[in-house]
């Protein structure tokens, strides 16, 4: 089980993580509406048309990750957090670390990409 000062390091770095994302999606709310429309350069709206497609699927990536930054502070709060899905084993300090929103451990994360590929996902 977790000690409390660790789910408090995880709490605080989700927590720190997850207002930084807002943050930029706010930014980039605020930036699409204040844009100024008039281009009359075809080149020109094609390239903002591409820029704003490429924000537009970066931040479509990111409201999935704030999800599961949700979902990961929902099992701190429930005491769950740092338990594998799958297996129901701990799951590694250092891969916490690298993924904190991860579910599983890297031997069942390892399991289920074999799975995928097997499968051709």
């Amino acid at each position: 089980m977790m000690q409390k000062k660790q789910l408090e390091y995880f709490k605080k770095l989700l927590n720190e993580k997850l207002e930084e994302l807002l943050n930029e999606a706010n930014k980039t709310v605020t930036g699409m509406s204040d844009m100024k429309e008039n281009m009359p350069d075809p080149t020109d709206r094609a390239t903002l048309e591409s820029d704003r497609n490429f924000t537009l699927r970066i931040r479509d990536r990111e409201r999935k990750l704030i999800g599961k930054i949700k979902d990961a502070l929902e099992r701190i709060e429930m005491g769950t957090y740092g338990i594998c899905e799958s297996c129901q084993e701990e799951i590694g300090e250092k891969r916490l670390k690298a993924r904190p929103v991860t579910t599983l451990c890297i031997e069942c994360k390892k399991k289920q990409e074999d799975e995928e590929k097997m499968k051709g996902l």
